[in-house]
């Protein structure tokens, strides 16, 4: 594993690198672009439905397939993370922009599917580059740095979609050769703040405002980006307006930069009040002579409560650990118990457990089926007679970091005060995603939005809280890998679901439509009305529903597991075989 640097998790530098992080996160976002530019490619280059939701998929599959990355995080720095994901950015996208800017004609179908696995692959190096580093940095609040991580990476998708409608009007070829070189001249910039921090012995009182700063940030953010993108579909406005709101948008990003920044303030006076008052108690000691010690000694032999908690909590443990280690060195035990629930697990420790595949086949029909969805929004709009969709891609991205950041804020809530698994939302929201699919098949005038916002939470929620569900019942040392394994469901539901059923039923209820067309897989041709997606909405309800009874089965498996980790009101840590 990589060497941690000797920078405690309550000092600044961590708090700067999860600033960086959160604009490496942004970045990661690039692959929910795919909608902004996806109908230039089908228009362009001539593509059917069928060839655009392969694409669809080489996009998802690209942005989860991130198991040499979790591998890498145990052994190189994040800044080597980061400059490999850049490098994929940089050529893969420069590959799509020579070829939709017509720089290079006629490039093979398969040279633009390999293009674009390579660009969204990107996404996977940037993601577990942060989060790996930042869930170590401060393990005692995963469940809120992985919403506060996910939360701007969701609010990415309409912050593309500013900077796609004012910077670079509306151009996709434009917006392919931003993300071909911007992306990577930005990573360049944070990569040297995201590093690995040594773990804090304890809770930091300072942190709990500070992340809830962070999350106000994000939320201000959320709701500017959204009236911003509203007004801007609404109103005319002049140049000089959209890029004061660009402006602005830029400086939001930066808020979370204020905590280190705080902190750095706030050292100089506290260093100054400690020199005063060590000047003061030396004085008092000339006084004082002996006395002083008589007055100290009561205060150094009483034990605060947290140490008494902490170690009482331990003993329940502490009985069981003994006798094994007794038997150990007796002989009566040869070989080293496995890891429960909790403590570290290696990859194949791991693979064993139902848990680790009830979480798989979860987050596969869950943020499959999501990401379904997305990849069709814009063919999903228009088919129901909207000529501008890139609003419902706003809306989207907008719901998507609510869910996001608000899942991570009430699992983390509601684990510690009541002991009750994260799971459980993942449970909820899945349940609602069969309603959402149902209003999506209906097509009633006036829902299209409604059920749009509705699955940007629900596919939010599960991406939030899978993250610190996985590395709470199976350990951080390995997480990096967990996450990327976990993470392939999503590749393989787009595949399924968009790849080969919704492109399906689309291109034949087309045939339906233009039997008489012989232009039926021409540029401009595209499915009208609501049969041309009802039947894949069907079926995603089906899939959810059935999701939905899985995650019950794992919350009620998980949940004498959360019951001893969150006893005390906060995570304990367990001991890592190197402590054993």
């Amino acid at each position: 594993m990589a060497t941690a640097t000797t920078l405690k998790a309550g000092t600044r530098p961590p708090w700067v690198g999860l600033g960086a992080a959160i604009w490496v996160q942004i970045a990661a976002g690039n692959a929910y672009n795919f909608p902004l530019y996806s109908h230039s490619l089908k228009s362009v280059l001539g593509f059917n439905q069928q060839q655009l939701s392969m694409l669809g998929v080489a996009n998802d599959i690209g942005e989860n397939i991130g198991v040499i990355p979790g591998i890498a995080c145990n052994y190189l720095p994040p800044w080597v993370i980061l400059l490999v994901g850049s490098l994929a950015c940089f050529f893969g996208y420069g590959v799509l922009w020579l070829s939709l800017s017509r720089t290079v004609e006629s490039l093979p179908y398969w040279l633009l599917w390999l293009a674009l696995c390579v660009a969204t692959n990107s996404s996977a190096w940037f993601s577990t580059a942060v989060l790996v580093t930042n869930m170590r940095n401060f393990p005692l609040s995963r469940g809120t740095v992985a919403g506060i991580l996910k939360g701007y990476g969701g609010i990415s998708a309409a912050v593309f979609t500013e900077i796609f409608n004012i910077l670079l009007h509306g151009s996709s070829s434009k917006l392919l050769m931003f993300l071909a070189v911007g992306i990577p001249i930005l990573c360049f910039a944070v990569m040297y703040f995201v590093r690995a921090c040594t773990e804090s012995s304890g809770d930091d009182p300072s942190e709990n405002s500070h992340f809830l700063f962070i999350q106000g940030a994000l939320v201000v953010l959320g709701v500017y980006v959204l009236t911003s993108t509203i007004l801007d579909h609404m109103l005319s406005l002049n140049p000089a307006v959209c890029y004061a709101i660009l402006a602005i948008l830029f400086a939001l990003l930066l808020a979370p930069l204020a905590v280190p920044i705080k902190m750095t303030f706030a050292q100089v006076r506290s260093s100054k009040s400690v020199s005063i008052d060590q000047r003061v108690s030396s004085n008092d000691s000339l006084v004082q002579g002996d006395g002083s010690m008589e007055k100290t000694e009561p205060l150094l032999m009483k034990k605060s409560s947290s140490a008494t908690t902490s170690e009482s909590f331990r003993e329940c443990d502490d009985g069981s650990e003994v006798a094994m280690l007794l038997a150990e060195g007796e002989g009566a035990i040869k070989k080293k118990r496995k890891p429960r629930r909790g403590e570290d697990f290696s990859f194949t420790e791991a693979v064993v457990k139902a848990d680790f595949w009830l979480i798989f086949f979860i987050y596969f029909v869950g943020v499959g089926s999501g990401v379904t969805v997305l990849n069709n929004l814009a063919q999903i709009g228009i088919a129901q007679g909207m000529h501008d969709t890139t609003i419902l891609l706003s809306l989207f991205s907008f719901c998507n970091f609510a869910g996001r950041l608000g899942g991570g804020v009430i699992s983390e809530h509601f684990v510690r005060r009541r002991t009750i698994p994260r799971t459980v939302w993942i449970t909820c929201a899945q349940a609602l995603m069969v309603v959402t699919y149902l209003l999506y098949a209906s097509a009633i005038d006036g829902t299209l939005y409604a059920a749009t916002a509705l699955l940007g939470i629900c596919y939010g929620v599960q991406f939030s809280v899978m993250i610190p569900t996985v590395s709470e019942l199976f350990g951080l040392k390995h997480f990096g890998i967990f996450y990327s394994v976990i993470s392939i469901g999503n590749p393989i539901g787009a595949f399924l679901f968009s790849g080969l059923l919704a492109a399906y039923v689309y291109d034949t209820e087309a045939a339906k439509q233009n039997e008489s067309n012989s232009m039926l897989h021409s540029s401009g041709f595209s499915c009208l009305g609501p049969d041309c997606f009802r039947l894949t909405f069907l079926v995603l309800a089906g899939a959810s529903a059935l999701g939905s009874i899985l995650s019950f089965v794992l919350t009620l498996r998980i949940k004498p597991v959360y019951e001893t980790l969150y006893a005390g009101g906060s995570f304990r840590l367990p001991r890592t075989s190197d402590d054993q």
